[in-house]
């Protein structure tokens, strides 16, 4: 088989990684040795958290930012570099003007946070004034229409200061997918899925996502040759996977599970060589009708590597590259759409659709089993049925029409509930009735990404970062929109 024999054991292709420029600030006024002492401090923690970084100790001296004339070598350093976010922590006060412009000139997102001051010392004076410092610089940052993140003024050792750096990384890397994001397209939209109308142009204009569409017709012969071509090699995954987890005992034939595994290479390969994102795909009729049934169980493999927005759903492929970006833990998304409320319970909903990763199955779930679609009955069986486990939710939705884009997000948590067909989990929230509301009032349908994390802070934050997007929180009582930078990066 083409697919690496390595991707598959490990399960997950590896997240694009992100490297954090260190640029400290100081100020001539205050103690110089103590500066350095709260610089060695930070990096410890950043050592300890493993994050990716580079310094400026070959650029300015003692690798700390302390007069304006350190702009330009900075700048240039890290643009050799191509760091994805800065970090700017104040190590005694604040060249305020020089914050200002390496914040600008890069364009990257800026996290500002400076050491708690300890008590004055003996005689009155004080080795550092780094919150007074964060003010100057604060003030500066939006004089020149800089967005940035603050973490509150505290200490290295405070779980504020850990979990602030966590929050902003993770938005940096939503921010770094939004950038470089590449969607393969497979198939035209089907004609009366009037909700998955996209504006591929204003995609490209406004966010610079590219779209690579692929013909349908070659897609699916290429499918086919391969599953042909590497039949004998199927014949042995497949017997291994029916031994592992894996039930197509209600199917007449196996002949479409074959070819599902030749689907999932097929898209595997499109996704390697052309250094894609997610997928927009679709789903019916075209592939099942061609490749027959179980076609799900290929889909259901790939999603591990690769999200899809099925029904040709670009705005939810989006949604899910950004909601995945955000999680803490490299983890697959599901995507799902919002269907019926809870038969008991007022402030649940039922997550259902038609194909997830196998790795988020419940663990009471021993084997999938391969169905046919409940709604779409003349289709051949090809969705595999099983329930989700259990865990924090986070559920996010990339949408917009005349021009206007938001990001709807939200946090919940799984409820047990009625099983039903396909996969499904229930997912209870604060307050149904309100997000029911304005999902309605949209630009929202009722498809959504999903991820187990609560990691809606995480995409909020992130939102200041895109220009043309705007972040609306479902589980917030006030109706909260939050727009981007005033100026685009």
């Amino acid at each position: 088989m083409s697919m690496d024999q390595a991707a598959l054991k490990a399960g997950r292709k590896r997240r694009k990684q992100l490297l954090l420029g260190f640029c400290p600030i100081g100020k001539f006024v205050f103690s110089h040795w103590d500066a350095l002492r709260q610089k060695k401090a930070i990096l410890e923690k950043l050592d300890q958290w493993k994050v990716r970084y580079c310094t400026i100790d070959t650029v300015v001296p003692d690798g700390m930012v302390r007069d304006q004339r350190h702009v330009g070598p900075v700048v240039r350093f890290f643009r050799e570099k191509g760091i994805d976010a800065l970090f700017m922590p104040h190590c005694n006060f604040g060249t305020e003007g020089a914050v200002g412009m390496i914040a600008r000139e890069l364009g990257v997102p800026v996290l500002l946070w400076g050491p708690r001051d300890e008590a004055p010392l003996a005689d009155g004076s004080r080795l550092r004034d780094s919150l007074c410092g964060m003010f100057a610089s604060s003030k500066v940052l939006g004089k020149l229409h800089v967005p940035f993140t603050y973490i509150e003024n505290c200490r290295t050792g405070d779980p504020q200061f850990r979990e602030g750096v966590s929050r902003f990384l993770r938005a940096a890397m939503v921010v770094k997918s939004m950038k470089r994001m590449r969607i393969g397209q497979v198939g035209v939209r089907v004609d009366f899925f009037w909700t998955t109308i996209a504006n591929e142009s204003e995609l490209l204009e406004k966010f610079g996502i590219q779209v690579l569409p692929f013909d349908m017709a070659d897609f699916l012969r290429g499918v086919k040759a391969r599953a042909k071509e590497d039949r004998a090699g199927y014949v042995d995954e497949l017997a291994q996977l029916k031994r592992q987890w894996l039930d197509v005992s209600g199917m007449q034939s196996e002949e479409g599970v074959l070819n599902a595994l030749a689907y999932r290479d097929e898209l595997f390969r499109l996704g390697e060589e052309n250094e894609l994102d997610a997928f927009s795909i679709k789903s019916f009729s075209s592939i099942p009708d061609e490749l027959g049934a179980g076609i799900g169980i290929g889909e259901m493999m790939l999603l591990e590597w690769y999200p899809v927005g099925v029904e040709s759903d670009l705005h939810g492929a989006v949604s899910s590259v950004l909601v995945e970006a955000a999680a803490a833990d490299e983890q697959p998304s599901f995507f799902p759409e919002y269907t019926v409320r809870h038969p008991d319970n007022d402030n649940a909903v039922l997550l259902w659709h038609g194909v997830a990763p196998r790795s988020l199955r419940h663990p009471g779930v021993e084997k999938v089993r391969v169905g046919a679609p409940w709604i779409l009955k003349g289709l051949p069986p090809s969705s595999p049925q099983f329930r989700l486990r259990d865990g924090p939710l986070t559920v996010c939705r990339f949408d917009g029409d005349t021009g206007a884009y938001r990001l709807g997000i939200g946090q919940g948590r799984t409820v047990p509930g009625p099983a039903t067909n396909e996969f499904y989990a229930w997912m209870e929230v604060d307050d149904w009735p309100r997000w029911e509301r304005r999902v309605m009032q949209g630009p929202y349908i009722h498809h959504c990404s999903a991820v187990y994390d609560h990691c809606a802070d995480v995409l909020q934050e992130a939102c200041r970062y895109i220009p043309h997007l705007s972040a609306e929180r479902f589980d917030r009582p006030s109706q909260e929109v939050e727009n981007g930078p005033r100026t685009a990066f």
